[in-house]
C-alpha cells in the first residue's frame, strides 16, 4: 500500500519550478532563434510605417535590403542539404522585416513549401501545421489510401474497380478535407480561423492543394503570433528557372492569388487589398 503523505512520490515544488523555468527559457530561445538582426546599417533606410500590400509589386527598400541578407544565409545554408538550386527546380522564398517591442528591426524568413527532402533549417518559420502533433491522421489516411491502390491492381473485376476508385476518391476528398481544418491562422484582431473556414468566407471556394504553405502567410503568421509589427514584406525566386520560365533566379514577385489572397485578406483585415495592388504600385513609381 502507498503512503501518500511519503514525499518520496512527490516531486519538490523548487523542482518543478526549476522544470517550468527550463521550459520558458527553451521557448524564449526557440522565439529568438528565427530572428535574423540585420547586418547592415539601416539608419539611412526609409522604413515605412505600415505593411506594403503583398499583391503589388512595390518592394520596400528595407525589405530588399533584408532580402539581400536572407539570400546570402541561402547561399551558405543550402551547402548542407545536397539540393543544387543552379541545376535543379528553384524555389519561392520569402521575408517578413518586423518592428519588435523595444523599436528596434530585424526580419524573419522561410521557404514555400518544403525544403528538398531530408533538407532542414532552424531558422526559417516552420509550417503553420504542426507535424509533430498533427501528423498521424495523414499517415494513417495515406496507409488507408496506399491499400486501396493495391486492392485496386489485385483485382480484376471491373465493377469492383469501380466502386474502389470512388472509395479512394472520397476517401480523398475526406483527407485534404481534414488537412485544411488543421491549418490555423490569426487574423490582426486575434481571430483565428481554419482554411475551409477563410476559403468559405471568399469567392474562391475550396482551397487548392498545397494553400496556407507558402511564404507570406507562415511569415504573418508568426508575426501576429508573437506580437511583431510587420512592416515589409517580399517574396522571391531562388534557384533554376521554373518549368515554364517565368520565374528566375533572385527576382521579387507579389503574394500569388489562388492560394493567397484569401488567406492574407482574412490575415490583414483588408478584403480590398488584391483590387487595389496596381493602384498602389502605381503611386510609389
Amino acid at each position: 500500500m502507498i503512503n501518500r503523505n511519503n514525499n518520496a512520490y512527490r516531486l519538490p515544488t523548487r523542482h518543478i519550478l526549476k522544470v517550468i523555468k527550463k521550459l520558458a527559457t527553451s521557448k524564449k530561445k526557440m522565439y529568438k532563434n528565427f530572428l535574423f538582426n540585420f547586418k547592415t546599417d539601416i539608419s539611412s533606410i526609409d522604413i515605412p510605417s505600415e505593411l506594403n500590400n503583398p499583391f503589388s509589386t512595390h518592394i520596400p527598400e528595407i525589405a530588399k535590403e533584408a532580402a539581400k541578407e536572407f539570400q546570402e544565409f541561402i547561399f551558405l545554408e543550402s551547402e548542407k542539404w545536397n539540393y543544387d538550386f543552379a541545376i535543379q527546380r528553384g524555389k519561392m522564398f520569402g521575408i517578413l522585416v518586423l518592428k519588435k517591442q523595444d523599436h528596434t528591426y530585424c526580419y524573419i524568413g522561410t521557404v514555400s513549401g518544403k525544403l528538398p527532402e531530408n533538407a532542414k533549417c532552424d531558422k526559417f518559420i516552420p509550417s503553420v501545421f504542426d507535424e509533430s502533433t498533427d501528423d498521424f491522421f495523414i499517415n494513417k489516411g495515406m496507409i488507408g489510401l496506399s491499400e486501396i491502390s493495391n486492392q485496386i491492381k489485385n483485382t480484376n473485376n471491373p465493377s469492383e474497380i469501380i466502386l474502389l476508385k470512388e472509395k479512394r476518391k472520397q476517401k480523398s476528398v475526406a483527407l485534404q478535407k481534414q488537412l485544411f481544418e488543421n491549418y490555423h491562422f490569426l487574423n490582426l484582431s486575434g481571430k483565428e480561423n481554419n482554411l475551409l473556414e477563410i476559403f468559405k468566407h471568399s469567392s474562391h471556394g475550396n482551397p487548392p492543394a498545397a494553400t496556407g504553405e507558402c511564404a507570406a502567410p507562415k511569415l504573418l503568421q508568426y508575426a501576429i503570433k508573437h506580437h511583431l509589427k510587420p512592416i515589409a514584406l517580399t517574396e522571391f525566386w531562388w534557384g533554376s528557372s521554373s518549368e515554364n520560365k517565368e520565374k528566375k533566379h533572385r527576382a521579387y514577385y507579389p503574394a500569388c492569388k489562388n492560394r493567397c489572397r484569401p488567406i492574407l485578406e482574412y490575415m490583414l483585415e483588408d478584403t480590398e487589398m488584391f483590387s487595389k495592388k496596381e493602384a498602389e504600385t502605381k503611386a510609389q513609381e
